[in-house]
């Protein structure tokens, strides 16, 4: 598939964009550093990672872990080994499949990821306390549009808000004729 060819200003677009995920990017590793440290000294960012997720749900299966993180098998089981070495979570037998088991985060764990998210959840509220909630909703649905490789206008409101643009457009157009 060859390269799109792109305008200057939108190569100067891409190049800023590069540049502030490179600075997003670094904060977030030093972030996930400092929370691994906060929640159980010694933890490693990625079974913080790993265990924020865990938190997110009731129970998850190793194998969904492994899925949702994109990691190998192994490299999840040295992972849940850490953070039940820590207490953070705890394995429960699947009642229909004795062979597989599930991963439960504990109360304990629980309540120390809450404490150890804290800080960055009071600096993360105060940062967008002046924002305007529909530019909160908007960052919201482009990285989620960029995570996805999706078009951000596909969205049904992005695509309505096209469509009416194209209308008024095309009565333009059948104006002028």
């Amino acid at each position: 598939m060859a390269e799109p060819i792109l305008d200057d200003d939108r190569e100067r677009a891409l190049r800023g964009l590069e540049q502030e995920f490179s600075t997003l990017f670094a904060r977030v590793r030093r972030m996930y550093l400092e929370l691994a440290t906060r929640l159980a000294p010694g933890l490693s960012p990625g079974a913080y990672k790993m265990f924020s997720l865990i938190a997110t749900g009731d129970r998850m299966r190793p194998s969904e872990l492994s899925e949702r993180m994109a990691a190998d098998k192994s490299l999840v089981s040295r992972l849940l080994r850490e953070l039940e070495s820590h207490g953070l979570v705890e394995r429960t037998p699947d009642p229909e499949d004795g062979r597989s088991s599930f991963v439960v985060a504990t109360a304990e764990g629980r309540e120390r990821l809450s404490a150890a998210r804290a800080e960055d959840d009071m600096r993360l509220r105060r940062t967008l306390a002046e924002w305007d909630v529909d530019d909160i909703d908007n960052l919201s649905r482009l990285l989620h549009a960029l995570s996805a490789g999706e078009n951000p206008a596909r969205d049904e409101h992005a695509l309505d808000a096209v469509r009416a643009d194209e209308g008024e457009a095309g009565a333009d157009r059948t104006d002028a004729s």
